[in-house]
């Protein structure tokens, strides 16, 4: 195997591991909220979930974010160009953005707990907890069917 291809495969393990430390938090922390958001302010159980959550959050969610768009974009360019023209990389990254847009408004439903200013329930909780598994299985789906 030459060099360049090892890497390319390293670069895809890396990119792998990322991604599936990324959908545990995406998929945990919404859990976290759910909890989170029946405990009474300023309770320790509160306190122990802002801890929880911004450790998670911190801690695991924005570097193996950072670490999937990084890998991601080498393997693209390891790859070519060219294959931002096929359909089933376009829907993997539409979706990709809705994976961003949905941790983006978990940091600022993070930060409403934080300040004791959530006003969301444990029911839409719920249902976020959905998003990023739907996200996941069309993900999966384009990459290793390529239906397009």
């Amino acid at each position: 195997m030459e060099i360049s291809s090892l890497l390319y495969t390293w670069i895809k393990v890396v990119h792998i591991v990322a991604i599936i430390s990324w959908m545990v938090g995406l998929l945990y922390l919404p859990r976290l909220f759910i909890y989170h958001s029946e405990s009474a302010k300023g309770s320790d159980k509160s306190e122990t979930f802002k801890i929880m959550e911004r450790r998670l959050l911190r801690g695991i969610m924005n570097p193996a974010m950072l670490v999937t768009l990084v890998t991601g974009f080498l393997m693209i360019h390891f790859y070519g160009l060219h294959i931002l023209v096929e359909t089933w990389l376009a829907i993997k990254i539409v979706c990709l953005c809705f994976l961003l847009v949905v941790h983006m408004c978990m940091v600022k439903w993070r930060k409403d707990f934080e300040a004791d200013i959530n006003n969301k329930s444990q029911l839409f909780f719920r249902v976020i907890n959905e998003v990023p598994t739907v996200l996941m299985i069309t993900i999966v789906v384009m990459v290793v069917i390529k239906p397009f």
